[in-house]
């Protein structure tokens, strides 16, 4: 072996004698900064939306009736910005029931989501009465949006001007599905069903 040869390799282990403790270094230093993939998966996950609360004694998986809500409209059972929530239910009232109204079957079948069977037996029906007012509301288009048992439900529908212009605050109401799709009814008014869309 050439002195040469020998010169370089020398400079070569100099160099990463002098690198690699440097390299090792810094990555510690990234290291540190980043959390481990396993101290990730150890974090508590963050805390969930609740649910609606269910109208009634009986518990539907959201909170307990009272409790909190999300969608501005109600906490602990106190309307914010009530005026604001009449309003919009006025707005979606029917000037002519007879001529605003309209089946699914009128308007080409239901075509959102459908709510497993089981779910359905157990949070829908006749059986399961309650009070809008009580629930998470928006007004999309003009049209009252609500939530009930994880799902938001969408007026398609005008309600009809003979009704009270409280009776989201105060009439029992459930949700059916009937021959061709979903609709809201008031117990208060048999017979009459608004036509509904169900979303998640």
């Amino acid at each position: 072996m050439s002195i040469k040869l020998a010169t370089r390799i020398g400079i070569l282990c100099l160099l990463l004698g002098l690198v690699a403790p440097a390299y090792a270094q810094q990555r510690e230093s990234n290291e540190e900064r980043r959390p481990e993939p396993q101290e990730e998966r150890n974090k508590p996950a963050p805390p969930r939306q609740p649910a609606e609360p269910s109208y009634g004694g009986t518990y539907h998986g959201g909170v307990q009736p009272n409790g909190p809500t999300h969608g501005g409209v109600h906490e602990s059972g106190v309307p914010q910005h009530q005026e604001q929530v009449r309003s919009g239910f006025l707005q979606s009232r029917a000037a002519s029931w007879e001529t605003e109204h309209h089946t699914w079957q009128q308007r080409g079948g239901y075509n959102g989501y459908r709510i497993p069977q089981d779910r359905f037996r157990l949070y829908f029906g006749s059986s399961h009465p309650f009070h809008i007012a009580h629930l998470p509301l928006r007004f999309v288009g003009g049209y009252p949006r609500f939530q009930y048992d994880g799902y938001w439900i969408m007026f398609v529908d005008p309600w009809p001007a003979a009704w009270s212009p409280t009776w989201y605050e105060t009439d029992d109401v459930y949700i059916d599905y009937v021959n061709d799709g979903y609709y809201l009814f008031d117990r208060a008014h048999p017979g009459i069903a608004i036509a509904v869309t169900i979303s998640i």
